[in-house]
């Protein structure tokens, strides 16, 4: 219960600050920046060392690619039923595909599952979702917006530079290294700065705008990131692959997340319908307080 009232009050916080005006306007990049190159890469450094590799891991790695694959044949589909513009259908492909199952994921599982599983949150996100986005992302973004090329060596040497997936592969490569103790010490301590810093820093971005004729892409957006998306994986996943037990409960926890941040950055540099992006990002996020809990309960039953 501590946890999950430190995760609101560190989002509402951020929403506190952006409206006193007290910080700077590019506070938020601040926030980012510590993020990625200092908490995430050493709570990557801490967790993911400990990660004991063995092919049960297969499956949550591949659950961000799957849950991709499925969001784009369903946006797809629904953008040619409903008459959605090119933008718009990359849009939803990119923000309604992709969890956040960093800056609200990893919070989220210390919250409910405890700091143990975090090494598994860590996997599903680096080497799932941020590499979905770095690669079939792009991809998407340049195929659905104008006058934009996909570059593949771009692309290979964004996710090589990027700290927090070279952290990612230290960590792998020092998993037969204990740690002194002073430097397990120094890890956890960094690592532990990245539930209030990303969680105030998601709650200063936070820009609620008019709905203004988005209602339906929002909507169609917003119920398959958080029901239908989560609820595909968990059929397949469990259904089909008989999967069960704590692996199961997080991958699909994880998939259940609200859109990307990432993403979202992504779709509005490609011009793919930024005010629909905004609003996924916006309501998405404080819907998911409500959707989460629930995913959490169904999900014991597994």
């Amino acid at each position: 219960m501590d946890n999950f009232v430190l995760v609101g009050a560190c989002f509402l916080l951020g929403m506190v600050l952006r409206r006193s005006g007290r910080l700077p306007d590019n506070a938020a990049a601040a926030f980012n920046g510590f993020v990625v190159h200092i908490s995430l890469p050493a709570l990557t450094l801490t967790y993911v060392h400990g990660l004991k590799l063995d092919t049960s891991l297969i499956m949550p790695a591949l659950s961000a690619w799957v849950l991709f694959g499925l969001g784009a044949a369903f946006f797809w589909g629904a953008g040619r039923l409903l008459a959605f513009p090119p933008a718009t259908t990359g849009g939803l492909m990119l923000i309604g595909g992709l969890a956040n199952t960093s800056f609200i994921g990893l919070p989220m599982i210390q919250t409910f599952y405890g700091a143990e599983y975090l090494g598994l949150g860590i996997l599903i996100d680096q080497v799932g979702s941020y590499f979905v986005l770095s690669t079939l992302g792009i991809f998407v973004a340049s195929l659905y917006s104008t006058g934009q090329s996909v570059d593949v060596r771009a692309i290979a040497r964004k996710v090589a530079l990027f700290t927090p997936f070279q952290a990612f592969v230290l960590a792998l490569i020092l998993i037969p290294v204990t740690y002194p103790a002073w430097l397990d010490g120094l890890l956890r301590s960094l690592g532990g700065t990245l539930v209030p810093i990303a969680l105030v820093s998601v709650g200063y971005q936070l820009h609620l705008s008019a709905v203004r004729g988005k209602a339906l892409p929002l909507a169609v957006g917003l119920v398959f990131k958080l029901v239908v998306g989560p609820a595909l994986i968990l059929a397949l996943f469990a259904g089909l692959l008989g999967s069960e037990g704590r692996l199961l409960q997080i991958t699909v926890f994880e998939a259940a997340m609200p859109p990307m941040i990432g993403a979202s950055i992504v779709a509005m540099d490609h011009e793919l319908d930024p005010p629909l992006v905004t609003l996924m990002v916006g309501i998405g996020i404080p819907l998911a307080f409500l959707t989460l809990p629930a995913w959490y309960h169904l999900l014991g039953g597994f």
